[in-house]
């Protein structure tokens, strides 16, 4: 049974993905619903990104706008969810930051087989956000599976994340990691 409603949500999500895709013409990120918005890329390439935003009535509320980060290689795609289970990353994270990389459960799973090598636009995302800090993600991600513990303390010593500025914060960034070779397991 639980296989069959595994199915059937994921037909139903490409169901959702196609009809908006369809409906829309392009996607565009603010017509897209607040739930597949993070990880998701517009039709002119940039991603999109989960904000909050204060409604008429002063109630926080989530809403879904266009960065102006680019992407290299991908455009009108919207992350599936077995992508967004094997990576560890959240849909309903406000903002993307390289903070995520410090933590030693995030940065096994975003270097796992499943994640690393069938989920190219976020490994993509990391890619970038781990190369301005400094550090090289495939480099990470081997020395996350020989000695996690020794990752995280180069990491950390690389000045990663500490002085880092907001994300996003410079204007017109092109962001297109070089087709990576996934390390071998």
């Amino acid at each position: 049974m639980a296989s069959f409603m595994k199915h059937s949500s994921m037909i139903l999500f490409f169901a959702c993905t196609l009809f908006l895709q369809g409906a829309l013409g392009e996607i565009t990120c603010e017509n897209l619903p607040t739930n597949v918005c993070s990880f998701s890329i517009s039709s002119s390439a940039k991603r999109c990104l989960l904000e909050n935003s204060a409604n008429e009535v002063g109630k926080m509320e989530y809403q879904c706008k266009t960065s102006e980060v680019m992407v290299g290689n991908i455009r009108e795609y919207i992350e599936t969810d077995e992508c967004v289970n094997a990576c560890g990353v959240d849909r309903n994270s406000v903002g993307i930051s390289s903070d995520a990389l410090l933590e030693p459960l995030f940065t096994a799973k975003l270097c796992s087989r499943p994640c690393y090598q069938n989920c190219p636009n976020i490994v993509d995302l990391y890619f970038n956000l781990a190369a301005g800090e400094g550090v090289y993600l495939p480099d990470l991600c081997n020395k996350q599976r020989t000695s996690p513990h020794r990752a995280m303390i180069e990491l950390l010593s690389s000045g990663a994340a500490a002085d880092a500025p907001a994300p996003f914060a410079s204007q017109d960034i092109v962001v297109g990691a070089p087709d990576i070779a996934p390390a071998s397991f």
